[in-house]
């Protein structure tokens, strides 16, 4: 909530003024700051001489006086504080007082008679009028454009702040925003939110179109301007392809958004005015347009450079090994490992060894894992290396690469082959700082290894795909890993099932179900549901599956019941994994979390918690890492426990430390990391990608309808390892399994792939 602007006649309910004595604690990457003030006036009147003031600031001055807006809050433990929505650094009114203020030393430049001569003109609110509009100054016949522009630097630098969260404030940004504007911009701050507002869209996190829309007309943009259009076109383009995972957006498609967006019942867009921003836009390397289609420069680049790199891979010959030798390396790996491999799978493996780049699909229980250990093991036979970690070091690489999209899925990797696996991130050394996403490995500083399996590509983004592919050496040979059927990447794009769908890359396509044959229904349903049959013992009780019917308001206490169930059998809540479609509503994400969390760990006075936004976390409880950390080898999609909350007593302003272990690997947050962190008894099914639990309870509700797909059903019950529990309503698992995934993505891999192969074979 922010309050009237100060030039109001308003009087505000609560204010403190005075000056700041102390500064008790401060965080300076996001400005929130504990203040103790020396209190000279207050609403309503205060006994007390000293005020604890807490709120964000982009900086404060000791010795200075502010005035303050906001409410008082009891602290369970700090006592009384007041929380400011908003302020600004007192001016003196008097107009000796103002004249003492602008000739010290705050403002370089302005002496005793030029202050006076200031006041004297533009009377006592002189710094306001200057900074709304600096040509006032021409109106003072003796000032140069010298004197004239080191006034205003010195006012802006020293009041500009102010004002600027001052305005930010009467438009509707709270305090945490206002900072995060002010640290983005700093002195540049009150010009960018008066001349070019939609700037705030792109350079800070958290500032959609319509807020900086509500902005930008508040400052009299028109509704055609050129600048508000293109913020638009931008913005619209990051929804689609960031939300939705499009790599384009046709021009129709883009105009009818746009409409949609810019136009309201006064103002109609029309189609010509979108033209000139589009090609401003393509002119400053922001968007690409290409045959009626509109990219994200960066994703447009990243389809051209995945395709480049494909297309040459594809064209490479590699080493085939004759017949007896790959038979007698496959020997030696059937005895190795018990198995006699199926014809399927030999000629899997066979595929694999001989090939520079290869496809390996299958659904759950088909054997892609077995076949990936023998592919590794034959193709060292073949290749004559060891595969024995401690015969290698940093001079000489391990030969066999194993990534994958998450950490969980790059875990489970590393326990079925014996061998050393990452996520794609680490593999590339990754690096988040600043804002930007940057990795070590490219074509330049190349992967080193011989041979690169990556698991789960179903997940892989368009973005990431060509990272990826970027680092990889001419000399490498390359498998990729994946269930089309599952849910496509969150990201931008369809990888895995564009590059399917060309039928160019070797493939080969596990059908036949192993773990069916060991008494495994929850694979069974899996291939049921991957076929569009909704089975008829579905409601059956199966020693590995249980359905449990239930309308909305019923499902929150089954899920309670049967988690309940688990964990006095003998189940951590590691082991059980909540799955729901949707964050909202009585049996979303967020309720259940909250449920689970009371069942699971729920609230002792002796244990000491730590608040952030709703959610009030405590030591044994489970969260999921919402962001990447390579500095502390996490990722998005790890789950975590809460080992401890302490206060630092080392550190200099006594933070807040949390510390979470992510498989052993413990990392400490301060309350202000929280962000990156959110309960994980119940999560998305997208969240869960990658991953397998011992249990797995998926509710399906006609509530959910917008949600329900065949994918997001099949991808939720193959996250189950051990056992399954559903919940809910028989039409909602029938209507998801009945409703393909209609909702297509626009990409152009698929085809570009097949004109440039076109054109190879042309040449």
């Amino acid at each position: 909530m922010s309050l009237m602007p100060y030039e109001s006649d308003a009087e505000p309910e609560s204010f403190i003024s005075g000056t700041v004595i102390h500064v008790i604690f401060r965080n300076e990457d996001n400005g929130y700051s504990v203040l103790l003030i020396r209190i000279k006036n207050a609403k309503p009147a205060l006994d007390e001489k000293k005020a604890t003031v807490v709120g964000y600031f982009p900086a404060i001055d000791t010795d200075e006086r502010y005035y303050f807006e906001g409410v008082y809050k009891e602290h369970p433990r700090f006592g009384k504080q007041y929380h400011v929505h908003s302020y600004k650094k007192e001016i003196p009114t008097e107009k000796e007082a103002l004249i003492t203020y602008l000739s010290s030393e705050r403002f370089p430049g302005i002496g005793d008679k030029t202050a006076a001569l200031l006041v004297e003109k533009f009377g006592t609110n002189v710094i306001e009028k200057v900074l709304d509009n600096p040509d006032v100054l021409d109106d003072v016949a003796s000032l140069n454009e010298q004197r004239k522009q080191k006034i205003y630097q010195a006012m802006l630098e020293n009041q500009g702040m102010e004002k600027a969260m001052t305005t930010l404030a009467r438009y509707g940004f709270g305090m945490e925003l206002a900072v995060k504007i002010y640290n983005t911009y700093r002195e540049q701050t009150f010009e960018v939110i008066q001349e070019t507002p939609y700037r705030l869209v792109f350079d800070i996190e958290g500032i959609g179109f319509y807020k900086a829309d509500r902005l930008g007309r508040s400052l009299g943009i028109e509704k055609n301007h050129p600048e508000r259009i293109k913020a638009g076109i931008l913005y619209i383009l990051y929804e689609k392809t960031m939300q939705d995972g499009h790599v384009f957006i046709p021009w129709s498609v883009l105009i009818e958004q746009a409409k949609a967006l810019l136009d309201d019942a006064a103002y109609q867009l029309d189609e010509s005015c979108l033209e000139n921003p589009l090609q401003e836009l393509v002119e400053e390397d922001k968007l690409v347009y290409e045959e009626e289609r509109v990219y994200m420069a960066s994703l447009y680049f990243a389809e051209k450079g995945f395709i480049t790199k494909v297309t040459k891979m594809l064209e490479r010959t590699e080493e085939t090994f004759p017949e007896s030798e790959f038979l007698k390396a496959l020997g030696e790996a059937e005895e190795k490992f018990g198995i006699e491999y199926a014809d399927h799978q030999k000629q899997a493996i066979q595929k694999a060894v001989n090939s520079p780049l290869m496809i390996l699909t299958g659904g759950p229980g088909t054997g892609k894992t077995t076949v990936i250990r023998a592919i590794v093991d034959v193709f060292s036979t073949l290749h004559g290396f060891s595969l024995d970690p401690s015969d290698y070091n940093k001079d000489k690489p391990f030969p066999v690469l194993l990534a994958a999209p998450t950490g969980r899925a790059a875990k489970r990797m590393k326990e079925s082959t014996g061998l050393r696996a990452s996520t794609i991130h680490k593999l590339l050394g990754y690096n988040g700082e600043d804002g930007e996403d940057t990795f070590e490995k490219d074509e330049d500083t190349p992967l080193q290894g011989k041979l690169l399996i990556i698991d789960e590509v179903s997940m892989v983004d368009m973005w990431l795909a060509n990272q990826l592919f970027r680092a990889i050496p001419d000399d490498m040979q390359v498998i990729l890993v994946g269930d089309e059927d599952q849910l496509p990447s969150v990201g931008p794009g369809q990888v895995l099932k564009d590059l399917i769908d060309t039928i160019m890359l070797p493939m080969t396509a596990l059908s036949v179900v192993y773990r069916q044959a060991e008494g495994s229904s929850i694979v069974e349903l899996a291939h049921s549901i991957k076929k569009g049959e909704l089975p008829d013992n579905l409601q059956a009780p199966f020693s590995d599956r249980r359905f449990f019917p239930c309308n909305k308001e019923q499902t929150k206490d089954v899920i309670e019941k049967v988690c309940g169930g688990a964990l006095k059998k003998g189940y951590s809540p590691l082991d059980i994994q909540v799955l729901a479609p949707m964050y909202k509503g009585p049996a979303g994400v967020d309720r259940l979390n909250k449920t689970l969390q009371t069942l699971y760990n729920p609230y002792e006075e002796k244990k000491r918690t730590v608040t952030y936004g709703d959610t009030t976390y405590s030591k044994g409880d489970v969260v999921l890492q919402l962001i990447n950390n390579p500095e502390e080898g996490v990722f998005n999609g790890d789950r975590g426990v809460i080992e401890a909350i302490f206060q630092a007593k080392e550190t200099k302003d006594k933070q807040m430390q949390i510390v979470i272990s992510f498989d052993g690997v413990e990392v400490t947050y301060t309350k202000q990391d929280l962000s990156q962190i959110t309960l994980a008894y119940c999560t998305t099914i997208h969240k869960a990608q990658g991953s397998e639990f011992p249990i797995v309870v998926v509710p399906m509700l006609m509530s959910y309808r917008r949600m329900l797909r065949r994918n997001l059903l099949y991808t939720a019950i193959t996250r189950a390892k051990d056992y399954l529990i559903m919940c809910g309503e028989t039409e909602a698992f029938d209507y998801a399994i009945h409703h393909k995934n209609h909702d297509e993505r626009y990409t152009r891999l698929k085809q570009k792939l097949l004109q440039q192969d076109n054109v190879s074979s042309h040449d």
